[in-house]
């Protein structure tokens, strides 16, 4: 059995080497051109060069995302682009204009092509389609249920991969297909520059009576009818892998490095349970309980197992969920003082209690008794941004484990 990819978000050079260290076995990233996620930091030329070779040299995948839906000015430039990057040995490129494709093929001859979910795509007719056009992995929109994945796996050539979404923020509108941004504030959600106006809140207007504002609201808060809960399958490993799905994919190329670690730190535990004794797999509601301790919203399955109904919107709030805080990152560590440099991603006090973990162990609970500045000196707090740290650590660590604390 080929076991499932695990495919996770890389914003930025820095989430793309976490990933890739806390296990997925692929990422997907944009350039600074021409990716559904503008607002993310996306990688330099110079970036996604480091970046193909840091995941290359550890065995992961690396996918660079294409997806947007071109308009005429951004033929030539894309075309620029691409020849700018050809010599990158990139795995495989997402997409969804035909006209991209067309031009990747042109420029870059020999890529793999995966199709966007942005294309929609729905059906098995549709997806024999795309094996035409070359296309070898299809990102399913999120629409569809488990049934109708295994119906279109049955009905394609075996050459052909399914990928799907298992965690992160869905879309209110079709796949990602969505106007009302591009409508309200002239920010093309096609284009990678949604301004999420799904999340805002919205009163209603009649026609005849212009400025009389009626509230359609469940609380004195207000309701967010567009609002859609987040996706989480994780409890759900076993029914991914059983539909015929190659590709598990994680939504969240804005979302934090903190976010990364721990979201596929758990889909990473999950999965290799299962592969390491299928028949007598069960889920560890540990797993669970770290995942809820990154910033979120509530859980959904989506489409999975039916169509959503009302349970699957949550019409209180648009908020997020914080129950902890990202404090830090270690940066090094020396074993025989068991000092740790940390460099300070949000204020941490002496006599905080805090939670470390990383890549390779589950995470411990200590005090924070000995903090020093960057000179070695005692301070009783580390309240500036990104301030180099040293702290006392009462197991070992290494570079790259993560610091946080119950809010």
């Amino acid at each position: 059995m080929k076991k499932l990819e695990l495919l996770a978000p890389a914003g930025d050079l820095e989430k793309l080497k976490i990933a890739v260290d806390y296990g997925a076995d692929a990422v997907y990233f944009g350039g600074e051109m021409f990716s559904l996620r503008a607002g993310a930091g996306n990688l330099t030329i110079e970036e996604i060069e480091e970046g193909v070779a840091y995941a290359h040299e550890r065995g992961v995948k690396c996918h660079m995302t294409f997806n947007i839906f071109a308009h005429n000015e951004d033929i030539e430039p894309l075309r620029a682009y691409l020849d700018s990057i050809k010599h990158i040995p990139v795995d495989a490129y997402i997409v969804s204009d035909p006209g991209v494709i067309t031009l990747i093929k042109e420029i870059i001859p020999h890529a793999e092509l995966h199709l966007s979910t942005q294309a929609n795509m729905t059906n098995y007719v549709t997806a024999n389609f795309w094996h035409q056009q070359g296309v070898k992995r299809l990102v399913l929109a999120r629409e569809l249920t488990f049934g109708e994945i295994k119906d279109i796996k049955a009905r394609i050539p075996e050459t052909m991969e399914l990928e799907s979404f298992i965690h992160g923020a869905m879309c209110i509108s079709y796949s990602g297909r969505c106007l009302l941004s591009n409508f309200m504030i002239d920010r093309d959600a096609n284009r990678g520059q949604c301004a999420h106006p799904c999340r805002w809140k919205y009163k209603l207007v009649e026609e005849q009576r212009p400025g009389e504002y009626y509230p359609v609201e469940e609380d004195s808060r207000g309701t967010y009818i567009l609002n859609s809960k987040d996706l989480c399958m994780l409890e759900h490993i076993p029914d991914i892998i059983e539909a015929g799905i190659s590709s598990a994919k994680i939504e969240g190329r804005m979302k934090s490095v903190f976010y990364v670690a721990t979201i596929v730190s758990a889909y990473r535990r999950a999965i290799d349970a299962y592969y390491a004794d299928s028949e007598n797999y069960e889920f560890d509601p540990a797993w669970m309980t770290e995942l809820k301790k990154v910033s979120r919203r509530e859980f959904t399955t989506g489409f999975y197992y039916d169509k959503p109904t009302n349970e699957d919107q949550n019409y209180q709030t648009s908020a997020y969920t914080r129950d902890y805080s990202f404090i830090g990152m270690v940066k090094s560590y020396d074993p025989e003082t068991k000092m740790a440099v940390v460099e300070q991603r949000n204020k941490m006090v002496v006599g905080d209690e805090i939670e470390v973990f990383g890549p390779d162990r589950d995470f411990f609970t200590q005090k924070l008794e000995v903090l020093l500045n960057e000179e070695g000196e005692p301070i009783e707090s580390a309240p500036h941004p990104q301030q180099i740290l040293r702290i006392k650590m009462d197991q070992p660590v290494a570079e790259k484990y993560i610091l946080r604390k119950r809010k």
